[in-house]
């Protein structure tokens, strides 16, 4: 393995070829450096035998001539390559304004749905992403802004499943986009440059590209790394917490109806608030209901039906998710 290039052997470190190889692998393809890398790096893991890899591209038709030159790159790419690859065309702005979410997560959504129907159709275990180290100090950072909870501050998971059959998994988190961009040099491959990810109307991209150089300079040169640590740290303890929520769950949460909950408010009289609250995160992710509107006070709000007895009786969530509460009954479900 020491004679592989660093970012090959920083690859394989974490993520051995021999766990993913005999289940196979569904690469997301954006046509960017650091999914550009991830690809490249898999497949000189794989060696001759390609087999266990597909790449997948969504073209979110977002920036016109530009989507549709990053789907053409990728198709070249892998068809030189030698990689099957599966593209989609989803017209993001539409289906964003019809569901009345935000592009970003409207393209989350959409993007995870479709890189699972890939893996379940072609029986591929895996979903790979290509988030760096880089991608999770940005989230962090962005998290602490918009104000977070101790999950949200645990930043990007390096794994979770995406169904019964197949687990989404982020190999790159512990490489830095430098060095993505230094392996690339070194191979001479080329990649797509989003120019979108320049413009600073967008927090995220105002952190990059403004708040985190400034910190950098003008208060603490290791930033980067406080963020990482806190993230770790995060993830640490939500982990001790999970068997706890688990047992709330199992305790006082069933379905109802085709797509609703009913939670036992009374069986969670005693339970420690925050345990609440991180149930109903639970619960909503669990049904797949829109996140990104749920900030502190509205989960807040949802607890505080479920705990408290003076509290509303009936309340809209983002979603629309309607929450009504009847006697000891908390029922949840989409409008």
């Amino acid at each position: 393995m020491s004679s592989l290039p660093w970012f090959e052997q920083k690859l394989a470190q974490s993520w051995p070829p021999e766990r993913w190889h005999p289940a196979g692998v569904v690469v997301a393809v954006s046509g960017g450096a650091d999914s550009v890398a991830l690809l490249r790096g898999l497949i000189a893991l794989c060696g001759e035998d390609r087999r266990p890899l597909r790449a997948a591209h969504l073209n979110h038709a977002l920036r016109g001539a530009e989507s549709d030159g990053d789907q053409q790159f990728v198709e070249d790419l892998c068809r030189q390559l030698r990689v099957p690859c599966h593209v989609r065309r989803a017209d993001i702005e539409d289906l964003s304004q019809r569901q009345g979410e935000s592009l970003e997560a409207t393209g989350r959504t959409v993007r995870y749905a479709w890189l699972q129907e890939v893996a379940q159709q072609h029986g591929a275990g895996y979903v790979a992403t290509a988030h760096t180290a880089d991608d999770q100090v940005e989230t962090v950072l962005h998290r602490v802004i918009r104000g977070t909870g101790l999950a949200g501050l645990a930043g990007i998971p390096r794994v979770r499943a995406l169904s019964e059959v197949v687990v989404l998994l982020r190999p790159m988190l512990g490489v830095r986009r430098a060095d993505v961009t230094a392996y690339l040099q070194r191979l001479g491959q080329a990649y797509r440059c989003d120019v979108s990810n320049a413009d600073v109307r967008h927090m995220r991209n105002r952190i990059r590209i403004e708040l985190l150089p400034l910190l950098r300079q003008s208060y603490n040169a290791g930033v980067d790394e406080a963020l990482l640590k806190l993230g770790v740290l995060a993830a640490e303890v939500q982990r001790l917490i999970l068997p706890e929520v688990k047992r709330l769950r199992e305790t006082a949460v069933r379905p109802h109806g085709g797509s609703g909950v009913q939670i036992d408010c009374q069986k969670l009289s005693s339970a420690d608030s925050y345990l609440v609250r991180e149930m109903l995160i639970a619960v909503w992710n669990d049904a797949a209901w829109p996140l990104q509107a749920m900030g502190f006070a509205e989960w807040e709000r949802l607890r505080s039906m479920v705990q408290d007895a003076g509290a509303e009786s009936a309340r809209m969530f983002p979603g629309p998710i309607s929450a009504r509460r009847d006697a000891s009954t908390l029922t949840l479900a989409p409008v």
